[in-house]
């Protein structure tokens, strides 16, 4: 009996994560763009996966779905904060300069 509990719970774990892998491959598919797909169209994959849920899956990861290296993926590109732009630290750096250089002259030139 003990053995039985046993084979029932493997049961249920791996028909939990042939369902969940399932669900994953399918929205995966759907969140992929259509001309970041190998070998067949993203529609076609769709239906493959969800014709055949567990080869579909596989057959995806393997062989359509483009994978990419670290860093390569979407970034959000926002705006640059100004004391992290060099340009701009450079610039303030300058401007910093040129108004201690105005001083000196003006206080070199006080009139006696």
């Amino acid at each position: 009996p003990a053995f039985d509990q046993e084979v029932d719970v493997l049961r249920v774990a791996g028909g939990i994560l042939a369902v969940a892998f399932y669900i994953y491959c399918i929205i995966d598919v759907l969140r992929t763009r259509s001309g970041e797909t190998r070998s067949l169209p993203r529609w076609l994959w769709l239906i493959l996966v969800i014709v055949l849920p567990l080869l579909g899956g596989i057959l995806w990861l393997l062989l359509g779905r483009v994978w990419r290296g670290p860093g390569s993926g979407r970034r959000r590109r926002g705006p640059v904060a100004p004391d992290d732009d060099p340009t701009f630290l450079k610039k303030l750096g300058d401007d910093a300069w040129s108004r201690r250089m105005q001083q000196r002259r003006g206080s070199d030139e006080t009139p006696s």
